[in-house]
Order: structure tokens, then sequence, then C-alpha cells
């Protein structure tokens, strides 16, 4: 257990004002009659993370958009899982030493068992950042067959414009890993054909804020089920806390 009454915890990312982990972790302090503070670590670049690396102060901080894959290299070990995703979104500061772990996967494992048919055999992943790493190791380890898909071709994905209407029908199951359609940018959305989606396909975006985004509701207008990615983010927030109170 963390033994001082007065921690300091933050989140990593760029452009984060909107963030739901510091009202999170802020009520929970609360709740939980804990002196902690959790703060958002807004960085341009990482040109001064080290600083922060160096801080006595700090006991762990969340990492997101874009520095899940960034921040590795200023790490002194990542357990298997986060190596095997090769992104990182929770830091332990434990012993002098700074920890890398994943725990989106457990997020977006737990709530999408929720609502996976036996149909949702494949999946179209859009977006190839840190997030989709985390999805994909998910989707692998459940045998669902991924599909890749990107703005550029590349060895291992598509890009949008080659989906075919087979792609469409044969992955029912599509995963926004894109900030696409995030607050305030709401308009937004992933270019896939929409016309394709029909009641047997499952859309699932990470992103929570709105509540309902562009791409899901598109996906709502043509009978699908849509998820948003509140309860994976407080699914994978409590498992953040479970690694720093450990």
């Amino acid at each position: 257990m963390i033994e001082s009454d007065n921690k300091l915890f933050g989140l990593l990312g760029k452009d984060i004002g909107y963030s739901f982990s510091r009202d999170y972790f802020s009520n929970k302090f609360t709740a939980e009659n804990l002196q902690h503070k959790y703060v958002n670590f807004d960085l341009e670049n990482l040109s001064t993370f080290k600083s922060l690396l160096n801080r006595k102060d700090i006991s762990g901080m969340n990492v997101t958009i874009p520095y899940k894959q960034e921040v590795i290299p200023f790490l002194d070990e990542l357990d298997s899982v986060a190596k095997a995703i090769g992104a990182v979104n929770t830091i332990v500061f434990k012993n002098d030493k700074r920890l890398g772990y994943n725990t989106d996967h457990i997020g977006f494992q737990n709530t999408l068992l929720n609502h996976l048919k036996p149909h949702h055999n494949k999946a179209l992943v859009l977006g190839t950042g840190g997030a989709s790493k985390a999805v994909c190791y998910v989707l692998e380890q459940l045998k669902i067959q991924v599909l890749k898909v990107s703005r550029s071709e590349g060895q291992d994905r598509k890009a949008y414009h080659q989906l075919t209407a087979k792609d469409y029908k044969e992955h029912t199951l599509l995963i926004n890993c894109t900030p696409l359609g995030t607050h305030p940018n709401t308009d937004a959305y992933p270019p896939i054909d929409y016309k394709q989606i029909n009641a047997e396909h499952l859309l699932y975006d990470l992103i929570y804020n709105p509540e309902v985004t562009a791409f899901m509701q598109m996906g709502k207008d043509k009978g699908a089920i849509v998820l948003n990615g509140y309860q994976m983010l407080v699914e994978q927030a409590e498992a953040s806390w479970s690694l720093w109170m450990d």
C-alpha cells in the first residue's frame, strides 16, 4: 500500500482538458477519504517528460493519446502484457523505478464480452495507435480474426477505401480506435461505408465524449448494436488503481 497520505497521480497526454480521469480519480479519493491529488500532465511533446519522471512526489500515471507508445523508452521495465501489446497506459513509480503496464485490454475485454455474439468472429479495427494495439491483443486472445484499417495501406492493414462489401459482410465487429469524433470535433467520424452496416454489426467506439458519436449514430441508424468507451475507461481506471495500491 502507498504509505503517504499525500501522493500525486496524473494523466499524461496532449490536449486532455476534456479528460475523464481527473474527475474520476479526484472523486474516488474523496469517497475513500484520501488526501491524494490527480492532475493533468498536458504536454505538447515528451521533451519535458524526463523532469516529471524525476519528481519524488508522483506515485502513478495514466497515459493517453498520443503517448502510449512514445513513453515506453522512458520506462525502466514493462510487464509482460504491456510488452506483448507494445503500448502502456499505466505507470507505477516504485522503488525508484518506473514500471509500465497496460490496463486498456482489461477494460476492453470486460465490456466487449457482455455484447459479443457468436457471429462476431471477425473484426475491423479502425486505427493503428496505442489503443488499437490493446484491442488487437484482446481480439487475438478471443480468437477473433482482425483486419486492421488505416488511412494508408500497409503490409498488415488495408486503407479505408480498399474495404469491400465482402469485408463489411464478414467483419461484423467494428472498433473505432481513432480519435475521430471526440469532443469538440464531434462531426468527425472514420470514413467507412456506413451503407454496408446492418443489424448484424456491433460498433464499439472507444471514445466516451460525446456519449453518442457520429460513428455510433450512423451505425445505430442502420440497426447495429453500438457501444461507447465509458465503461471501458472505468474498468481500466480501476485496474490502474489496483496497480498503484499494490
